[in-house]
């Protein structure tokens, strides 16, 4: 099984893409919630994903009741990680250090993102950890 971190913006990406046409960010999640994908959660990730439910960034694809019911199944399959350490690895973008930290607490192999460029240049790596877009991780996890 696959752990991965799911960054805000896929999350909102996977919401606004039509039903039919998708795109890799629900594919992304869709094979999270059907088991293929193990998506991990930490505190401020969680408030990240909270914060995002009220934020006016949604198309009208989806109510805010079906962005919630889709934040729950989540949840339900998803592991909850507590971060004993704080890492900081140092990214140019302080918002990703939290990822790499809930990532390498948890064990994931990746953290999917669109800001794939934002990760590099951080004063910490990680060799076993990914950093893919939605498209790489459903091409690199199959």
């Amino acid at each position: 099984m696959v752990s991965i971190v799911i960054d805000t913006n896929v999350f909102v990406s996977a919401l606004r893409a039509s039903a039919t046409s998708g795109g890799a960010s629900r594919a992304v999640l869709r094979a999270a919630l059907t088991g293929r994908f193990i998506p991990l959660f930490g505190t401020a990730l969680w408030m990240e994903y909270e914060d995002l439910l009220s934020r006016p960034v949604w198309t009208d694809r989806t109510t805010h009741a079906e962005r919630v019911e889709l934040l729950k199944a989540l949840a339900a399959v998803g592991q909850w990680v507590t971060i004993y350490y704080g890492w900081r690895p140092n990214l140019l973008d302080e918002g990703g250090n939290h990822l790499v930290e809930l990532a390498i607490a948890g064990g994931a192999q990746a953290i999917v993102t669109f800001n794939v460029k934002d990760f590099g240049g951080g004063q910490l790596n990680w060799p076993q950890l990914r950093i893919v877009t939605p498209k790489q991780c459903l091409e690199v996890f199959s």
